[in-house]
């Protein structure tokens, strides 16, 4: 599925905004507990709601089945959960996923269950533009520039960013900002 024209561009301006927002810079990254706090959105790790043994044992009968979700009890009131088990980056990755449905104010219209526990989820399409704003706002074009003239490398991103390898390689994929570099140092390297 392929994103709305014009999308891509419309997130970078959104994630400079909340940026902005917040009183960062375009070299920094958007924590999920910032936006969270900007939101006024509650992030609660799902073994504070239900027994932890629950989750292990979805994990053990279907691996990844359970990743993170927004509840919204009352109409004041948003409540992200995210996977207790899950590796800290990734924990990370799915806060940021669910705040941007908040920030792109989808409106969650599907009934998923969960074992026994029901909650509402997005189509496809927001599915996608959540995962794409998620990954402005964690890992910013600006910021991977920055990072790339300084010589880092994906898993140096990752690390420093608390993210996965793989999402900091795949936004320094989609960003083009290592051909940028290349380009510029080329340029650079053609004048006397």
């Amino acid at each position: 599925m392929a994103l709305r024209r014009g999308f891509k561009s419309e997130a970078e301006r959104i994630a400079r905004g909340v940026r902005e927002n917040l009183g960062i810079s375009g070299t920094q990254s958007v924590t999920p507990e910032m936006l969270a706090d900007l939101l006024g959105v509650e992030v609660r790790a799902g073994d504070e709601l239900i027994p932890r043994k629950r989750f292990t044992e979805l994990e053990r009968v279907q691996p990844g089945a359970f990743s993170a979700c927004t509840f919204r009890p009352s109409a004041d009131r948003v409540v992200v959960v995210y996977n207790p088990l899950a590796a800290k980056s990734r924990q990370r990755s799915d806060m940021a996923h669910e705040l941007a449905h908040t920030l792109l104010m989808h409106e969650l219209s599907r009934v998923e269950k969960l074992g026994d526990v029901t909650f509402l989820s997005c189509d496809p399409t927001q599915e996608e533009e959540a995962a794409w704003l998620s990954g402005c706002l964690l890992l910013p074009r600006s910021l991977l520039l920055a990072e790339i003239r300084r010589g880092s490398g994906a898993g140096d991103i990752a690390k420093k960013y608390g993210v996965s390898e793989r999402m900091a390689q795949y936004r320094l994929d989609v960003t083009g900002v290592v051909r940028q570099n290349q380009a510029a140092m080329k340029k650079r390297g053609a004048r006397p």
